[in-house]
């Protein structure tokens, strides 16, 4: 049990890598708070956690809301007595397009969601962490759009640099205090998002978009679950401002 008697909350958790995450993190010990907007989502993963033997509470909450977040922040001090790990997945694109036929709202929902979102986790989260005393730990899905822009997705590849960046930063101020910051950067994976990336979600587009992965497929739930049990866990202690690629060889 590599995260037994850790308290984890994880956003974006009511489907694709969050849903994955959350599972594996309950495998392995932890009892995590199952935030997402969609609360219906939430309920049934935590749920599914509980019917396997392990601990869950479904957190209903947006991510670019101060007070939501707060709460979903609270609930886990409320619920599980404490705060270890904070994953913030929930993530928001838009489609595939030239960069100026992207409306101004949206652009907006992106950055308030990729961006404002790990604003907001690490201002109600890192004064827990304080008070503790012992550290603690946030893992941000990033992309690999941040480190591998390419067109058609120029404002959500900011969003996903930024977020790169802000992991870096947040590292190298908040290390002295033994709290870990690290992201994850997972290729495109079979989500609720995927034919948003593609533009359309069609054998062509994936076949094409597969063939740029040196490995040959998109990622998968697990991979980016596995990678963040990993960070999340006392073997990654001394590894801190990351941004590790899932992404089967897309980056090289």
């Amino acid at each position: 049990m590599r995260l037994a008697g850790k308290v984890a909350v994880v956003t974006g958790a009511g489907s694709g890598f969050g849903e994955a995450i959350a599972l594996r993190y309950a495998e392995e010990g932890a009892k995590v708070i199952v935030n997402d907007l969609n609360g219906d989502s939430a309920k049934r993963v935590a749920g599914g956690i509980a019917q396997q033997g392990g601990k869950a509470t479904a957190h209903t909450g947006d991510v670019t809301a101060s007070k939501d977040v707060k709460a979903m922040i609270q609930a886990a001090i409320d619920t599980y007595g404490q705060l270890d790990i904070v994953v913030n997945n929930a993530g928001y694109t838009h489609r595939n397009q030239p960069m100026l036929d992207v409306d101004e709202e949206t652009f907006d929902r992106v950055f308030a969601v990729n961006v404002k979102g790990i604003y907001l986790a690490a201002v109600h989260a890192v004064p827990v962490f304080r008070k503790q005393g012992h550290g603690g730990c946030i893992i941000t899905t990033a992309s690999t759009a941040g480190l591998r822009p390419r067109p058609g997705l120029t404002w959500y590849n900011g969003s996903k640099g930024a977020a790169i960046t802000l992991t870096k930063s947040m590292a190298a101020e908040l290390g002295p205090e033994k709290i870990r910051v690290n992201c994850i950067c997972p290729v495109a994976g079979d989500t609720p998002l995927l034919h948003m990336f593609l533009g359309e979600d069609t054998p062509e587009r994936r076949a094409k978009f597969i063939a740029t992965v040196p490995m040959g497929r998109l990622s998968k739930p697990m991979d980016i679950a596995n990678a963040c049990l990993y960070l999340a866990s006392d073997e990654a202690e001394f590894i801190t401002g990351v941004a590790l690629e899932v992404d089967g060889g897309r980056c090289i």
